[in-house]
């Protein structure tokens, strides 16, 4: 849900929201940076959308656990997998949302005369190649973990399989059009639409061994 936030957050407008495009383009670096220049931190840090999702990582490591915990009754060995590579593609979202939010907050505070130098440098620290292509890379790891453990959760008791199927679907949307937000919105609704079920089964396995 916070993720889901976090992406609406990224539009200006209701109808950015419906122009779709299929391949990602970045803003312009200038543009950022002279917009970030002029509203020098005006708003609370937690206005940032990738401040949001730097806070919701411990949920994702936590939610990766508990589907583990129903998994590994099935399918351990992909259950195991699957949380393995979640936790380690936590890791690397965290490097991603750390450094946007260092450049969204730091970048508010540079004086106008040195733009030309604020400009080039944020190009060169989001550029794809580097440090920050293979962080982001690497940070896909976490949907493709959760994808594994939604196959881990296949034919579960009490699961339904379009709560698991829903899941990799999100997974699918989020991998194949990554950085564009308004379809990794819908991917994000397939995840939560998927989790509902799983979430309802934990509880009630946390009820039934606290018998």
């Amino acid at each position: 849900m916070l993720w889901l936030i976090m992406s609406l957050l990224h539009f200006h407008s209701f109808e950015d929201l419906f122009i779709v495009r299929l391949r990602y383009v970045p803003h312009p670096a200038a543009d950022t940076v002279n917009r970030l220049i002029v509203a020098h931190n005006r708003w609370p840090m937690i206005h940032d959308p990738h401040w949001i999702g730097y806070l919701s990582l411990p949920l994702l490591v936590l939610g990766a656990f508990g589907l583990y915990a129903l998994g590994r009754r099935v399918r351990p060995a992909i259950a195991a997998l699957g949380v393995s590579l979640t936790v380690t593609g936590c890791l690397y979202i965290g490097g991603v949302f750390g450094l946007f939010t260092s450049l969204m907050r730091g970048l508010g505070d540079v004086d106008p005369r040195f733009t030309d130098g604020a400009i080039a440098t944020y190009a060169a620290a989001t550029a794809d190649h580097g440090a920050y292509g293979l962080t982001r890379t690497l940070a896909q790891l976490a949907l493709l973990g959760l994808a594994v453990q939604a196959i881990a959760l296949w034919r579960a008791p009490h699961i339904p399989r379009w709560a698991t199927a829903t899941i990799i679907l999100g997974c699918a949307l989020f991998l194949a059009f990554w950085d564009i937000d308004n379809l990794m919105i819908v991917g994000e609704i397939c995840l939560i639409a998927g989790l509902l079920p799983i979430s309802r089964e934990l509880r009630r396995d946390h009820r039934v061994t606290q018998v």
